[in-house]
């Protein structure tokens, strides 16, 4: 019998797809919108914040929840019985950032009858993302083609680093949060190295830290990569004027250069899966404009006016 899994990750949504295995889906959360055939699934989760909020607003309703030790989502569990899913994806990386493993285990503890098998993923760099894949794979009895998927990421990687490693290095400000302030950490990091970036904010490895408004200032960063999770190029468009109301912003190389850019940060660089190879091609055009082709921009990014 096929297994019944239920994704709510939208990274892991994507990896079960990308591993050939889509038809196994029979729900999703809220945030899974990749590839278009996934919308085709129900949705079983909830934010319990106004997505529609301005940065602030988000991360004062979410920090309010979480004072309150209340989730920041909602399960549909009469839907969740419905689905009766033999497995269930979800995260521990970040309990802000999507469905955690605690909220699956309290919905299921509500549920008569119900014995999914709950898979918690939880990462925070490359190497990582790559044994999620295996894992994943591995559950779904089709190892050998997250191995060939690990090893196409990889490929791609090392072909990359062989092709640019001799290009200056710019130092990169990536701004993961516009307000407050939160630079990209994780595995972005290391895709800026790999692009032949200087990362001046974040570490490989590690969750994105919190910053302030005069570290951008004193870094004076030649180039700034807005990536806000959760966000478009169309919600960050109106969330950067946050920044470019502070004293001094005109004054940054980067901005007096135009070297700010605005990128998807919905669709790439936080979402921990086989797509971070679009994130690195990302970083390439923005990068090193000069040698990259640009088959990303207006879509996967653009530059600030």
């Amino acid at each position: 019998m096929k297994q019944r899994v239920l994704s709510l990750l939208s990274s892991t949504t994507e990896i079960i797809y990308a591993l050939g295995c889509g038809d196994r889906l029979v729900g999703r959360s809220h945030e899974c919108d990749y590839p278009e055939e996934v919308s085709e699934l129900p949705i079983c989760t909830i934010p319990k914040f106004n997505v529609d909020g301005t940065s602030r607003e988000v991360d004062d309703e979410v920090k309010s929840l979480v004072q309150s030790a209340l989730s920041i989502y909602y399960i549909n569990e009469k839907l969740l019985k419905e689905l009766k899913p033999d497995i269930i994806f979800t995260q521990s990386q970040c309990e802000v950032c999507a469905v955690s493993v605690s909220d699956v285990e309290n919905a299921l503890k509500n549920i008569t009858g119900l014995s999914s098998r709950v898979i918690s993923v939880e990462p925070n760099s490359i190497e990582d993302i790559f044994n999620d894949i295996l894992t994943i794979a591995e559950i779904l009895n089709v190892r050998n083609k997250g191995k060939e998927l690990v090893e196409l990421i990889k490929a791609k990687i090392d072909s990359t680093e062989k092709i640019v490693y001799q290009k200056s290095s710019p130092s990169v400000a990536a701004i993961e949060w516009i307000d407050p302030l939160m630079a990209a950490g994780n595995w972005v990091p290391q895709l800026i190295r790999v692009a032949v970036g200087k990362n001046l904010f974040g570490e490989a490895g590690k969750h994105s830290p919190w910053m302030k408004y005069n570290d951008l200032v004193e870094q004076d960063p030649e180039i700034i990569i807005v990536m806000p999770c959760g966000y478009d190029i169309k919600k960050s468009l109106i969330e950067i004027k946050t920044l470019e109301s502070k004293k001094g912003w005109g004054s940054l190389k980067a901005v007096r250069n135009r070297n700010v850019y605005i990128t998807d940060g919905n669709q790439f660089f936080n979402r921990p899966g086989p797509r971070i190879i679009e994130s690195l091609e990302i970083l390439l055009e923005i990068i090193h404009s000069d040698f990259s082709e640009s088959k990303h921009i207006d879509s996967g990014w653009i530059k600030l006016n």
